[in-house]
């Protein structure tokens, strides 16, 4: 189970790379959209002016035109010729087969009497504008378009009049304008679905059909832009809907020219980027997520490793402290053991040169001395060993280059546990190679491996009793020994195996263990130049065998 403080340190690190990551990303993203954003909404009204102020030039040129060729006309025919019979159907034809926008032509006196008319409404001729205000503003200007008007004809149109003064003569010609051909010039600057596009007068009444909603001298569905002037775009909300409106007027007619666009329709782009904007954001959220995530396991796993390292190294440490003050007590029992054994076994040896003269000879008592004298001898001799025994095994940690006799060193391991052994009813049997080689370990450090692995064992059978076999084995093949040690205890389990090696795992009761002699023990193996392996099952006991090479 993962420790706290490696958890808590994996979520600092995850933190700490989503803030340096995520918060510049955020701002940069959000910098990047709002100046997209004012640069795109500010393009789409410097576009919607532009078609604005286009097709208000179209619509003034079209008028222009249209006034020019009606002076032109005026001016190069006089009163007299124009209203001829026929003359003036001459004159219409000729025009109408070069410019299809006049409905007919008509001259008109100065008491306002229609004397002259060519086109498709023949009972207009003779019919007096006296009376009407178009009449009276052409007379005084000139130049003359109206508004859209039903007039005599009950149909919406227009006129476009030009007065020519001809000596003391006053006379006007008049052209009625295509109202459907100049609706469609309108109709050109609709833009989208819910663009609209509409001439209004300066009372606000239509002088076109617009998109949707109105009728011609109706008044529009949308604000009052009659006033407007110059060409200027507005966000006007109407009706519960936001719209952009752009209004100017026209240069030749009084008229105002309103052009409407959907704004939701124009920004769909920007709302597009929007979005792809931010499946990227959240793709590189997730895969800086992802990153940091990995990252902060990876380094908190190597933390861990290190750790458990650090607490191998510490355990070694500890062990070669342990082995290290066992080493100096050992020579210092040696030193005092020693000179007492030497002293005993010297006068052991003097007790049997006595036993040499003759007058100790043929005596009922010498078979006794002699058998005593022996047993000290026997018993003083093995105590050197003991000690000499228990130096070996504690006086270094570093690995070391020597010839071993691996059959020797597990006899003397098996000195040290026969007697615990014994008392636990446990039989330790070998079954060694004889035609063993000698091999360049380290004596030390392998008596140490084979302590802790039949130490194990012993421990593992403490109410059941049972047996431990060592066996030894030469391989030529392969140049290498083994050493195995199999009991027949009650094993390990199965998924446990694999954790024996790991630091501080053990399966023995709570505190009964520190979990770092098999650790060690892997880590000698490993450092001599060899390897150790386990099998073992529920029940069927456990058996490690040790391979190692003749030469590291």
């Amino acid at each position: 189970m993962e420790n706290k403080p490696y958890r808590k340190l994996r979520w600092k690190i995850v933190a700490t790379i989503l803030s340096f990551s995520l918060i510049p990303l955020f701002i940069l993203g959000f910098t990047i959209y709002s100046q997209f954003r004012v640069s795109y909404t500010a393009k789409i009204v410097e576009d919607l002016k532009a078609l604005t102020n286009n097709t208000k030039n179209a619509i003034d040129l079209f008028l222009e035109d249209r006034i020019a060729q009606l002076t032109t006309l005026a001016y190069i025919h006089s009163f007299e010729k124009i209203t001829q019979d026929g003359y003036l159907d001459q004159v219409f034809g000729v025009v109408k087969t070069q410019f299809r926008f006049f409905i007919d032509f008509g001259v008109i006196d100065d008491e306002g009497n229609h004397v002259a008319y060519s086109g498709p409404h023949k009972q207009l001729k003779g019919i007096n504008y006296g009376n009407e205000l178009w009449f009276s503003e052409v007379m005084g200007l000139s130049v003359f378009v109206s508004d859209v008007f039903l007039g005599f004809r009950k149909i919406p149109h227009f006129i476009i009049s030009v007065a020519r003064r001809e000596g003391n003569r006053t006379w006007v010609l008049r052209a009625t304008i295509d109202t459907e051909a100049f609706v469609r010039m309108v109709r050109a600057a609709w833009v989208g679905r819910g663009g609209d596009a509409y001439l209004i007068n300066g009372v606000n009444l239509l002088q076109t059909t617009p998109r949707r909603g109105g009728r011609f001298l109706e008044q529009p569905a949308g604000p009052d832009l009659s006033a407007a002037v110059a060409t200027s775009v507005e966000e006007i909300q109407y009706n519960g809907k936001t719209n952009l409106y752009a209004a100017t007027m026209l240069a030749k007619k009084k008229w105002v020219l309103v052009v409407k666009e959907d704004p939701r329709e124009a920004i769909s782009p920007l709302f597009l980027a929007r979005i792809t904007g931010i499946f990227i954001f959240i793709f590189g959220v997730l895969v800086i997520v992802a990153g940091a995530v990995f990252v902060s396991l990876r380094m908190t796993e190597r933390l861990s490793q290190v750790d458990r390292e650090k607490a191998i190294l510490d355990a070694g440490l500890i062990e070669s402290s342990k082995m290290a003050a066992l080493g100096k007590l050992a020579a210092g029992v040696a030193h005092e053991i020693n000179n007492p054994l030497a002293v005993i076994k010297e006068k052991a040896g003097w007790m049997k040169d006595l036993l040499v003269d003759e007058e100790f000879q043929g005596k009922p008592i010498y078979e006794e001395f002699e058998e005593s004298i022996n047993r000290i001898d026997y018993h003083v001799e093995r105590a050197r060993k003991v000690i000499h025994r228990l130096l070996g095994f504690a006086r270094r940690v570093a690995p070391v280059q020597e010839m071993v006799d691996v059959n020797q060193i597990v006899d003397e391991t098996i000195d040290f546990l026969e007697n615990e052994a014994r008392f636990r009813n446990i039989d330790i049997q070998v079954n060694y190679d004889e035609k063993l080689p000698g091999i360049y370990s380290d004596s030390g450090q392998l008596q140490q491996v084979f302590l802790n692995i039949i130490n194990n064992a012993i421990d593992s059978m403490e109410k059941v009793g049972g047996e431990i076999n060592v066996e030894t084995k030469f391989h030529p093949k392969e140049k290498e020994v083994t050493v195995s040690f199999a009991d027949n205890g009650p094993g390990i389990p199965e998924e446990l195996l694999p954790r024996i090696f790991e630091p501080f795992f053990t399966t023995k009761e709570q505190g009964s263990g520190t979990g770092l002699g098999l650790s060690i023990s892997y880590g000698i193996i490993r450092k001599l130049g060899g390897r150790i392996v386990a099998a073992s099952g529920k029940g069927m006991g456990a058996t490690f065998k040790i391979y190692l090479p003749l030469k590291q």
